[in-house]
């Protein structure tokens, strides 16, 4: 996980994440709609990644120097097998 935040993909498919808010501890609100059907869940030490729904798309929130920014990728973020970090 995170240095300081956890996230849990909970059997419904959607994620509660806890803890310090910059390192991804705190969903932001306008993610919470995209956030669902969780399939994959992959840390830094400071953002979180998510496989989400029947398109495979990557939701990323927390340190947006850590990964937790994927806009200028998020085109390419569809069909999505597995996800991993390098931390």
């Amino acid at each position: 996980g995170s240095q300081g935040a956890f996230a849990a993909v909970k059997a419904d498919g959607t994620v509660v994440a806890w803890g310090n808010p910059h390192h991804g501890g705190r969903i932001p609100d306008e993610l919470l709609d995209t956030l669902m059907g969780v399939q994959d869940l992959a840390a830094t030490d400071f953002a979180f990644a998510a496989i989400c729904g029947e398109q495979r798309s990557v939701v990323t929130w927390g340190s947006p120097h850590y990964g937790g920014d994927s806009s200028e990728v998020q085109d390419q973020l569809t069909d999505v097998q597995e996800i991993r970090s390098n931390k």
